[in-house]
């Protein structure tokens, strides 16, 4: 009897263990409320990524969310017309579970903006000049997963697609090659789904930049070094400059084991 019992503890004590160690890594499901600061009213839809973890959700209409995370991971909480903060996961968290975060409402100051519509004469040849063309190619480089948009937004377009056929590992390591620890966080980001939800609907790069750990001005680089016109930059949703930036990081890690 008391043998079966020791068989029994040695084996449900390692699984335990694992199962111990599983949690502490992926971290424990926490809940917690988001609230506008000035009015104690819940907020919906608010996005909030674990930065650590790259994992996101979403606050339901009662303001509540539900995200794993463990102690000292940052979650960021962004919310359209409200200040994006950033909160640290502490022991008191994980401990009571429920967590008010209150947000801090901003002022908007819209810019007039003035839409000057092109006047036709009626006459074809005049008319088609007068007509603004937005030429925007994109040049697809054989050995290369991508392409490369030009156009007259990007006139250097060419040049830089020439130049990435004649040394593309050089081309793309500039771009890539000092920034690997963000670079990783990529792949993490395509893969979840809550994180590709919210960023479809998102032009701002907050996100992106938080994730990533980059500047606006860094972002704008990468897509310029990588040949995506100006155009595409300035009307392209968050979703979208994060799978450009993945495909052309692709790209380059293929390239560069090829140099090697």
């Amino acid at each position: 009897m008391f043998k079966n019992f020791l068989v029994t503890i040695l084996v449900i004590f390692p699984m335990f263990i694992w199962s111990q160690n599983t949690e502490n890594e992926d971290g424990v499901v926490i809940k917690g409320l988001v609230v506008n600061d000035a009015t104690e009213k819940p907020l919906e839809n608010v996005n909030i990524v674990n930065l650590n973890k790259v994992k996101g959700t979403t606050s339901d209409k009662d303001g509540l969310f539900t995200i794993k995370a463990s102690a000292n991971d940052t979650l960021y909480f962004s919310y359209l017309g409200f200040k994006s903060i950033r909160v640290r996961v502490t022991n008191d968290w994980l401990k009571y579970d429920n967590i008010k975060v209150k947000m801090t409402e901003l002022g908007i100051a819209l810019e007039e903006v003035v839409v000057k519509p092109v006047q036709l004469t009626g006459y074809v040849e005049v008319d088609a000049k007068i007509i603004p063309i937005y030429d925007n190619y994109r040049y697809r480089i054989a050995g290369l997963g991508g392409g490369y948009e030009g156009g007259k937004s990007q006139p250097g377009a060419v040049s830089k697609v020439l130049s990435s056929i004649f040394n593309p590992a050089d081309f793309l390591y500039n771009v890539f090659g000092k920034r690997p620890r963000q670079m990783r966080k990529l792949r993490q980001m395509k893969e979840d789904d809550e994180i590709r939800n919210l960023l479809q609907s998102k032009f701002d790069r907050e996100t992106l930049m938080a994730v990533l750990q980059l500047e606006r001005t860094d972002i704008d680089e990468i897509m310029n070094n990588c040949s995506y016109s100006e155009d595409f930059i300035k009307t392209a949703n968050d979703l979208q400059i994060l799978d450009a930036i993945s495909e052309c990081y692709e790209e380059y890690r293929i390239l560069n084991r090829e140099k090697k």
